[in-house]
């Protein structure tokens, strides 16, 4: 028996899992590591935290599955997209902690470049809108921010890269500065029809292309690791930003299949097929997972605050003690009685991107509970996914008949029938739920020529959610939560 490990490195947490030939769960390890807020709208990782929670996450599952390194056949790596960090290329020291993708420090800068008139060339060239949320100035920020780094920088002497590069680095040692197209495509420095880094994007962000990394498909040789930390070499066969990679573990490879999955954030794509689809409705063109020289892209909508929502109401109002008691309380209710609660804590994403909204409860009374407001944190969901399923309809021109989810608040049964209700078509829960560990699992499986990872296991359907209100309803559901959405819109230029 061949096994495959995925490294699963998220924003709020490291994860590893190993898989069997089958793509069947074998073992799993997941460990937290801290955030910072340094200052409002900012977000911060440490780089060395980052890399030794998910190195040990990684040791973790293989003892617990009783193997080592030599027992892999192939690793891949999935991450949380668009966190930017800069490396020394000689000691591979960090100059500045990592900015998360949350992070909106860099909003002036965006809208300024809006004023001059750029996000056409933007949108054009990268699929993607001038936004704080995308990589290109965030570098920008770090090397604009460290005394010496731009000139560094162009001497060679300083590395970036997403969170996939920052793990491909320390796990060969230094030997490969790399990334995948998925990962590229997200960084508003990559030509996405032309399939390289664009010279006239850098030259407006000020970057310098000595920094940037190789870019390769998803599914290819990206170096080995070192066999000081698995015990044994263990080939880098897939990578891919993680909603590509859910995309890829879902099996949707073909034009018009779509999935979302529910995490931090939640993030909706389309497959597109070969030819990138432009949007006219606050959508992404992306690259999807490419298994060979074949381009493959995607159009996607993003939520920032998901399942973040049910961490604050642990972590900031402290109305429960875990995450998973949620739902018990949400139920306890039969809805949420006025309710309505817009969590633009970093401002809104798709179909708005409005860097200046604000997180916002509407609808209190003196009658409101602890419990309304956990089922409008769950509604708040819902509402966004439903948002991004109409824009991207509109956008391909069709009506999908059913929705795969995944992510950990896909779980939540009361989540994902609020969902189909909202959407009016079935919500499909695979069995095996890590889809984006899984897509990275199975991009690796497919470089080392590993076709039983595409078995029948990883397409089971545990359950179906049914829509069970009219569409009426739900239109009216979703005309008063736009009611909320525009009244917290612009709300941190009032500050």
């Amino acid at each position: 028996m061949a096994y495959l490990l995925a490294l699963d490195q998220g924003t709020t947490s490291s994860r590893a899992i190993v898989f069997d030939e089958g793509g069947a769960i074998i073992a799993m390890a997941q460990q937290e590591f801290p955030q910072s807020y340094p200052q409002a709208g900012w977000v911060e990782h440490d780089p060395e935290a980052i890399w030794q929670s998910q190195l040990d996450t990684a040791r973790q599952a293989l003892s617990k599955a009783g193997i080592s390194g030599r027992d892999i056949a192939a690793m891949g790596i999935t991450n949380q997209r668009e966190t930017t960090l800069v490396w020394e290329r000689d000691t591979g020291k960090p100059i500045h902690p990592a900015i998360v993708w949350q992070d909106r420090r860099t909003a002036a800068r965006c809208e300024g470049m809006k004023v001059a008139g750029l996000e056409p060339l933007f949108r054009e060239r990268t699929g993607l809108l001038l936004d704080p949320y995308f990589s290109g100035t965030k570098l920008a920020w770090i090397l604009d921010a460290v005394p010496g780094a731009r000139e560094r920088a162009q001497r060679g002497e300083l590395a970036f890269g997403t969170v996939d590069t920052w793990l491909i680095w320390r796990l060969t040692g230094g030997r490969v500065h790399a990334t995948d197209v998925s990962n590229a495509s997200r960084t508003l420095m990559y030509n996405i029809r032309e399939h390289r880094w664009d010279d006239a994007l850098l030259a407006h962000l000020n970057v310098p292309q000595a920094v940037l990394p190789q870019v390769l498909p998803s599914a290819t040789d990206f170096g080995e690791a070192l066999p000081e930390w698995l015990c044994a070499p263990v080939r880098i066969g897939g990578v891919a930003g993680d909603q590509q990679a859910a995309l890829f573990g879902q099996g949707c490879t073909a034009p018009g299949m779509v999935k979302n999955t529910y995490g931090t954030g939640c993030f909706m794509l389309m497959h597109t097929g070969e030819t990138p689809t432009p949007s006219r409705n606050g959508l992404l063109t992306t690259a999807a997972a490419q298994t060979d020289a074949r381009p493959q892209f995607a159009i996607e909508g993003s939520v920032f605050v998901g399942g973040a929502v049910v961490q604050w109401l642990r972590d900031g109002l402290g109305i429960i003690r875990s995450a998973t008691e949620v739902e018990a309380l949400a139920r306890s209710v039969a809805d949420a009685d006025g309710v309505c609660f817009v969590p633009a804590f970093t401002g809104l994403g798709s179909p708005y991107w409005d860097p200046l909204a604000r997180g916002s409860l509407f609808g209190l009374t003196r009658g409101s509970t602890r419990a309304h407001i956990a089922r409008a944190a769950l509604d708040s969901i819902a509402f966004q996914s439903a948002e991004l399923l109409a824009a991207m309809e509109a956008d391909a021109g069709l009506k999908i008949d059913a929705m795969r989810v995944d992510g950990g608040a896909c779980a939540n049964d009361l989540l994902m029938q609020i969902q189909a209700d909202l959407l009016g078509v079935p919500v499909l829960r695979p069995r095996i739920t890590e889809s984006t560990a899984l897509g990275a699992a199975r991009l690796a499986a497919r470089f080392v020529g590993i076709n039983a990872a595409h078995g029948s296991s990883t397409g089971e359907i545990e359950r179906a959610f049914a829509p069970a209100i009219s569409r009426d309803e739900a239109a009216q559901r979703m005309a008063r939560w736009r009611e909320a959405v525009s009244r917290s819109r612009a709300w941190a230029s009032a500050e």
